[in-house]
C-alpha cells in the first residue's frame, strides 16, 4: 500500500510539473510569437543600450554585480556565444525533427547558427586588429621615490612602449589607451536578437501541432524555456554592464555593430530566395505560417 501511495503521489507531482511546463511554454510562445515583440524587440534593446549607462547614477558601487569577478560574469559573459549556440542549436534541431524528419532541412536551419558564429568570429578578429592599430601601450613614470610603483591614470608623464598589442600590454600590467568597441555588448546584443528570432516560431509550431492533434514533446518545450531563460540572462547581464561599467561610446558602438549584423542576416540575406544560397528564415519549410508572418513583420 505504501508503494502504491508513493507511485500515485509521484504521478500527481509529475502531472503538475507537466501542466506547469505546458502552461509556461504556451504563454511564452504566444508572447514571443506576437507581432509587437517580433517587430519592436530590437527597438527595446537599442533603447536599453543607449539609456542603460544613465543607471550608473543610481546603482550602488558596493553591489555584488559591481565586481567584475562576479560568478555570472566569469561563467557566462566569456562564453556568451557558446551557451547561445548550444541551447539554440538544440532547440532548432529538435524543432526541425519534430516538424519534418529531414536531415537536409535540419542542416539547412542549423546553418544559420554557423553563419552567426562566423560573423561573430570575424567581428572579434577585426575589432581586435582595429584596437591594436588605433591604440598604444604606456607605462607610468614615477615622479619620485615615494610614488614608485603607482600607476595613476592622471599622471602626465608616460613612457611609450612600441610594438605591443592590447592583450600583451594589459597582461604586463601597463596602460592601454585608444579607441575600442565593446565586444561584450556586441555579442550580447547579437545573441539576444538571434534568440528572439529563433524562438518566436515556436508559436506557429504549437498551432500546427494543435491542428494535427499532435502536442509537442516535453523536451522541445523544455529547450524552449531554457532559451527564454538564457535570453533573460543575457538582457540582465547587458543591463549590469551598462549600469556598473559604463563606457561611452564603446558600448554603444558594440550594440550598433551587433544590430547591423542581425539586420543584415535576418532582415536581409535570410529573406532572399534559395538561389542566393540562403539558409532561410526560422521555421521556413517546416511551418506553413512562418513565411507569411515574417513578411508581415
Amino acid at each position: 500500500r505504501v508503494t502504491a501511495a508513493l507511485r500515485a503521489a509521484a504521478r500527481r507531482f509529475l502531472g503538475l510539473l507537466n501542466a506547469a511546463l505546458v502552461l509556461a511554454s504556451d504563454l511564452l510562445a504566444r508572447l514571443f510569437g506576437s507581432g509587437p515583440v517580433r517587430r519592436h524587440f530590437h527597438l527595446l534593446l537599442s533603447s536599453l543600450v543607449l539609456l542603460g549607462p544613465a543607471l550608473s547614477f543610481w546603482v550602488s558601487k558596493y553591489s555584488i554585480f559591481a565586481n567584475s569577478h562576479n560568478y555570472l560574469y566569469r561563467k557566462f559573459l566569456g562564453s556568451t556565444w557558446g551557451w547561445t549556440c548550444t541551447l539554440t542549436g538544440s532547440f532548432v534541431l529538435l524543432l526541425s525533427i519534430s516538424a519534418r524528419r529531414s536531415a537536409s532541412t535540419s542542416l539547412k536551419h542549423l546553418s544559420r547558427l554557423v553563419v552567426l558564429g562566423l560573423l561573430w568570429g570575424g567581428c572579434r578578429c577585426l575589432l581586435t586588429l582595429l584596437e591594436d592599430a588605433a591604440g598604444a601601450c604606456y607605462e607610468p613614470l614615477s615622479s619620485g621615490p615615494e610614488s614608485e610603483g603607482l600607476a595613476s591614470p592622471l599622471q602626465p608623464l608616460l613612457l611609450l612602449h612600441e610594438d605591443q598589442s592590447k592583450a600583451s600590454c594589459l597582461k604586463a600590467g601597463l596602460l592601454w589607451r585608444g579607441y575600442q568597441v565593446s565586444q561584450e555588448v556586441l555579442v550580447l546584443c547579437l545573441c539576444c536578437l538571434a534568440l528572439v528570432e529563433e524562438v518566436s516560431v515556436f508559436r506557429f509550431h504549437l498551432d500546427q501541432a494543435a491542428s494535427l492533434h499532435r502536442p509537442p514533446i516535453g523536451p522541445l518545450r523544455c529547450l524552449f524555456l531554457l532559451c527564454v531563460l538564457l535570453l533573460g540572462l543575457w538582457v540582465f547581464l547587458l543591463l549590469c554592464l551598462l549600469a556598473h561599467f559604463p563606457q561611452f561610446p564603446s558600448q554603444q558602438l558594440g550594440g550598433a555593430v551587433g544590430y547591423l549584423g542581425w539586420r543584415g542576416l535576418y532582415q536581409g540575406w535570410f529573406r532572399l530566395p534559395p538561389s542566393w544560397m540562403c539558409p532561410g528564415l526560422p521555421g521556413e519549410g517546416l511551418l506553413p505560417m512562418s513565411r507569411t508572418m515574417r513578411r508581415s513583420s
